[in-house]
This record gives structure tokens, sequence and C-alpha cells, in this order.
């Protein structure tokens, strides 16, 4: 290997910081990465230097994403340095590598040899299940309250017998999350946070499975550090020793999934627990032009309590950023058109051009100026592939075959496509089931032994048939024949849309022959006498995956988005939309400090997405559940220096920008104040009025207090005076 590889090779173009972070001797490291700055590059080149000088073997890393996508970069990028074949390094997601391990120790964890993994669809459907076997009504609380309310506790470490109730709904709550716990069990599938709860758990109580790979895992390398949740962090300590080190790269700027666990604090921990004295910082971004990163620079400084970074570029200032301020949405998304428009004339490809929004619900008004105008567009972060209904259908039959307890399988194909099994001939195989402690597969074969439906031991036979025909087949063949076989494709030839849901039936099989290619060693022979092992696996994989497999992802089309959904990625221009205060930052966050300093985050993610040009879009009015809602401007808006906007269509007079014309059904109203006004409250003190909803007879507004925050209060009773 040495012979074949330059000693310096692997830092040949890398600049200084970075070479640095990749050449940190045999010690924990904190790299603090920016937007832009090659954490990735570093990331590969530590591994790569790792290995090229002999401080380990590539089985001795363990390297932990985010994303499959991420994964796949990592080891593609580590094959390109070194030769040597990466398909057996712990490289992936924590997912992914948590059920790495579970699997190789299922005994030890209390799991049967084939469990199957619930993605969070099948996830919600076994919630149901359990909340029906119950009797609790939807009213009550739903069952994505109840997927929320399993997860969090899972996320916290906490099982149902150790969570402490402290009111008759959470003791509720918790009576499902035990009965959901012994149905997984039971069925043997576990959900995603139970993967890692489950791998946590079996390293506490382990201790010579935990000392063993503690001594095969010389170097721990965590990527996006800043998105680790409590649990995660845990998970990780447990895996190091005193002759361990963990190299995480991340970014506390950027730390914007709260809403999942993530914990930026999890970075001072790290400096804390391991000893880091020295936070390597790479602050050179190698996307963006200067005037862009001095824009995100200065909304992030708001931020207090963080490690502190600055990003610069050496490619020059680039353009001025554009903001532009719209009457209504609708003007807002005729400017984003215009300027699309004008920008493919000149020459830019519609696919290296982002508009991005805080929430889904915006891109209603986008979309429909995109279609009416003939501009192609692509909802990035849409259903994946795996997670669509048709594609769910036909691994529903391979998932039954490959574990007879999995009951939502059996309850999502036992009538589909439709064979006249209704929804009281399913009661009563779950009453059987319950009486008799077994799965609705064996409770069907014993009503089709019993001849008690006919329709039932149509279906038994089905199963039984397609089990028998694909026996000793590969993956994709057997997925091929279900797709016939099931009935499936004939059901989807008659539907007038069908075509596209047909096409996705061939495109899973393709995905099957691709995985096999891409992740088996095996002969052709020995991969058809692990069948069940391959099987199992090409499940798990459909389960964890997170990337899209769409044929439209290379076409020539704009990109729609949320904020969330564009991080990790670039474009040459970069449209922000919807920068009003209730909307970015949403109005959720208003309140609290926390809350304001992760939308501040995103907004910052949002900026650093642009290599080129930024636009910043707002309207003083928003159609909102049917209302006009009147809007100030962002407060992060306020935040970027002047020098670095150029303003299209506004003045900086704050009665300009506030000249916010009234609905029709108002403007008679003695009792209405401009949008902008500063009013007194005889309780709240002075504000700002910010907005109205409702209609004549039962109108709100909304007022932005100094010393009460924002409230809504009914125009009736408010008794305003101008302040």
């Amino acid at each position: 290997m040495n012979q074949s590889i330059n000693k310096n090779s692997n830092l040949a173009d890398l600049n200084e910081k970075q070479i640095e972070a990749v050449t940190k001797s045999n010690e924990s490291a904190l790299i603090l990465a920016g937007a832009g700055s090659g954490k990735t590059k570093v990331l590969t080149s530590r591994v790569a230097w790792l290995i090229h000088n002999q401080t380990t073997s590539p089985g001795g890393i363990l390297a932990v994403t985010f994303t499959n996508k991420a994964a796949r970069e990592m080891l593609v990028r580590i094959s390109s340095q070194l030769p040597i074949n990466t398909r057996g390094m712990w490289v992936g997601t924590f997912h992914g590598l948590c059920n790495r391990f579970l699997k190789k120790h299922y005994k030890d964890a209390g799991l049967p040899e084939i469990f199957q993994i619930l993605d969070s669809a099948d996830q919600k459907s076994a919630i149901k299940r359990v909340m029906k076997s119950m009797n609790i009504d939807e009213e009550l609380f739903t069952s994505r309250d109840l997927q929320y309310f399993i997860n969090a506790n899972k996320e916290e470490g906490i099982r149902s017998n150790d969570y402490q109730a402290f009111d008759d709904i959470s003791k509720k709550k918790n009576e499902v999350y035990s009965m959901y716990e012994k149905q997984c069990q039971k069925e043997g599938v576990v959900d995603f946070a139970e993967l890692l709860l489950r791998c946590l758990e079996l390293f506490q109580k382990n201790e010579v499975i935990r000392e063993h790979y503690q001594s095969i895992f010389k170097h721990i390398l965590v990527d996006e550090f800043q998105d680790t949740s409590k649990l995660q962090y845990q998970w990780l300590k447990l895996l190091t020793s005193d002759e361990s080190f963990i190299f995480a790269v991340g970014d506390d700027d950027q730390s914007i999934y709260g809403f999942r666990g993530a914990n930026p604090s999890n970075m001072k921990d790290l400096q804390k627990d391991f000893n880091i004295k020295n936070v390597i910082k790479l602050e050179q971004n190698y996307r963006s032009k200067n005037n862009i990163l001095n824009a995100a620079n200065a909304i992030i400084d708001n931020n207090k309590d963080r490690l502190g970074k600055n990003l610069w570029a050496s490619s020059g200032d680039g353009d001025l950023i554009r903001q532009y301020t719209a009457l209504d949405d609708r003007l807002e998304a005729a400017y984003l058109v215009d300027e699309i428009k004008m920008m493919n004339r000149a020459g830019s490809r519609y696919d290296q051009i982002a508009i991005l929004y805080r929430n889904n619900a915006q891109s209603r008004v986008i979309e429909m100026a995109m279609v009416t105008n003939q501009i192609p567009y692509r909802v990035y972060g849409g259903l994946r592939f795996f997670e669509r209904a048709e594609v769910k259908h036909a691994l529903a039959y391979l998932r039954l075959i490959s574990n007879k307890n999995d009951d939502n399988a059996f309850i999502r194909i036992v009538n589909f496509p439709p064979r006249g099994i209704g929804a009281r001939s399913i009661e009563q195989l779950d009453d059987y089931t319950k009486e008799n402690d077994c799965s609705m597969w064996e409770a069907a074969k014993i009503f089709s032994s019993e001849n008690r439906n006919t329709k039932i031991s149509t279906f038994v036979n089905l199963i039984q048939n397609i089990e028998d025909e694909i026996h000793g087949t590969g993956v994709d063949e057997s997925i091929d024949y279900i797709n016939t076989y099931s009935g499936l494709k004939e059901h989807y030839s008659k539907d007038k849309d069908g075509g596209s849901r047909i096409e996705n039936l061939d495109e899973l099989v393709s995905a099957a022959k691709s995985y096999i290619i891409d992740t088996r060693e095996e002969s052709p022979e020995d991969l058809l006498k692990n069948q069940s092992l391959v099987l199992a696996e090409f499940l798990d994989y459909t389960s964890l995956e997170s990337g899209e497999l769409q044929a439209s992802s290379g076409d020539d089309a704009l990109q729609l988005m949320t904020i969330h959904s564009s991080k990790g990625l670039e474009f040459d221009v970069v449209f922000i939309t919807g920068l009003e205060d209730g909307l970015c930052p949403h109005e959720r966050s208003l309140l609290e400090q926390k809350g304001i300093e992760e939308e501040r985050r995103l907004m910052y993610v949002a900026v650093t997405r642009a290599r080129n040009k930024l636009y910043l879009s707002l309207a003083q009015s928003r159609m909102t559940y049917g209302q006009p809602r009147y809007n100030v401007p962002s407060r992060f808006l306020d935040e970027i220096p002047e020098e670095l906007i150029k303003r299209l269509n506004s003045s900086k007079d704050k009665d300009l920008l506030y000249s916010v014309p009234l609905n029709t059904s108002y403007s008679e109203s003695k009792h209405i104040w401009k949008v902008g006004t500063m009013v007194s409250h005889q309780k709240f003190g002075q504000g700002i009025v910010t907005g109205y909803e409702g209609n004549e007879n039962d109108l709100r507004i909304q007022i932005k207090f100094s010393d009460h925050g924002i409230k809504w209060l009914a125009m009736e009773y408010a008794k305003l005076s101008e302040a």
C-alpha cells in the first residue's frame, strides 16, 4: 500500500487548518466546520491518513453519519484515496450501525434472529392497532401524538415501566406505550428509536460485548455532531475506552433539528468529557461569495452561547443580496417567476435555482405560479421511493413471507389487491389472535384449515404458493414474481393513472438487483443458499434508506423545498421567501430564547446554501387559513448589514413598509390600527401592531408587546390607545 500512495497525497489539496485536523495525533478532537468548509473531505482524509500511516486498520475505525447518502459518499472517497475494499468497514448511520450490532448479537439483545424494522408510517399503523385493541378513540389523542410520546421517551432512554406519569392523560399514553412494546416484541419488529435504545441497552448490560467493541474501535469519527441526541451521545461514549479517540466534526450554528432531539450542547459536553483543549475551526468557505457569508456571519452572531467562528472566502465579494417586498404572497410569487425566467433566458439552468420556504404550506402559491408560467419544478423532500404505497404493498408480501409474525404486513395485504375480505373477517381474525396469543397469519391458517372463511383460505394459499415459487430465487426475481402473481400489476393496470405505479414496481426490482450488486460479495450460489438472510437484509435496507430513487432528479427543474430539507445542499441561486415575523422566525418560537436561536440557525443554513446569488423576499399580506394576515418583516432582515443589501422596491421608511391595504371587510371599522402602529394596552403596556385575523364580527389583532411578547387580542375588548 505504501508503494502505491505518496505519503502526502491525501493532504495535497487541503488548507492549513484542514491539515491540522486530519493529522491530529492520538487524541480526541472537535472540528468546528462551517458551512461549505470541506468537512466531508476532512473526515475521509482523516480515515485515509489513519490507515495509510498504519495508526489503525480499516476494521479499527467506526465512522458515524446521519444519512445513508453521506455514508456512501464517505466510502467512495475513502476508496478513491486508498486501494482497499471498503465494504466491510464500519461506516454508516446511527440506525444502520445499531441494526448491524443487533443482528450480530440478537440473542443478547432479546430479539429474534430475523427481526424487521418499522419505518415511520408502519410504526404509526402499529400504534393504531394498539389503540384499537384498547378501545382508545383518536379524539382523546391521535396516533401521531402517541408516536411522538413513544419516540420522545425512547430518545431519553425511558422504557414504559420507568416512565413517571403526572396525570391521567400521561398515564393512559404510557399504557399504550407499554402495550406497543409488548406487541412489537411479540411480532419481532423494532422501530427506529428502538434500534438505538436496544443497542445502547445491549452495551450497558453486557460488559463482554461492550469491551469487545471498545477494544476494536480505536478511532470513532462522527459527522454532523451538532445533530446528535442525548441517547446518541451516550451510545458513542459507551463505545469508547481510555485507549480510543473521538474525532467529531460539526457546526453548532447549523443545529436545526431540536424537534428530533438534536442537542448542540453535546459539543461542549464532548470537550469536557474527552478533555479537548483546542477546538479546530474550519472557517474558509469554498461555496459562497463573501457578501453572502458576511450576511450569514452577521445573522448568527446574534445567537448567544455559541462556540463562534467567522466564515470567509477567497473567491471575491460577489453581487449584493437582493431584497424584495411584495404587497401579498401572489405578487411575491410573480416576482420569483419574473426573476427566474430572466435568469433562464440568460443561460442559468433551472436545477441550479432553489426556492426555500419555512413550511410546506407556502409552496402552494409558488407552485401555482410555476404551473401557470410553464416553469418545470420539483418539490424536494416528498415521499421517498420506499414509502410509496405501491412499493410498500409489494414489500409487505416479502415481509410476511420473511416473518409470519409481522401483523402489520399481514393487515396491509390481506385484502390488497381487493379480494373480498371485509373488515368483519379481519376483526374475527384479530379477536382470535387476542384469545389465543398468536399472530394474524397463524389465525388465518387455522380459519383456512377449518373452512371458516374461503376468501381467507384463498389468501393463505396465495402466500404459500408465492413462498414455494420464490424459494431458491434472488430477491429481485422474487419481487418480480410477487408484482405479477399477487395481482398488484393487474390491479394498477385498471387505473387510468396506474402507469407510474407499475413503473415504480418495476423500479423496485431494479433497486433489489442494484442492492445485491453494490453490497454483496458472495457468489450467486451462496446468495441463494443464504436467501432468507439476504432477503431480511434487503428489507432492512428499504426501511433504513433515506435517499430518493427518483428518475426526475436529473431533470432541469427548479428546486422547491423547506429550509430544513435544504441542509447539505447548495445552488448557484437561492430565493429565501416568506421572511416575515411569525413565519421565519416561526410564531411558535417567538416567546422562547432557545426557539428564536434555533430559527436563527435555520436562517443561517438557508443563507449559506447560495453560491453566487441570494434573494430575500417577503409579503406584507399573506393568506392564512383563508384569511389575509398582515405581516412585519422578519427580525433577521434587520440583522444583515445595510451595505450588503440591494433593496429592489422598498424604502427603509417604516411608514412605507407598513402601509398595508386593509381588507375591505375591515376598512369601515373605527377600531382598525394600521400594521406597524405603536399602541398601548392597560395590562401589557406598549406594543406594535403586527397583524389581523378573523372577520368583522370576530376580529383579532396581533400585537408584539415590548415586555410581554406577541399576543392575539379580541378587537372588541382590546381597548387600545395610540402610544
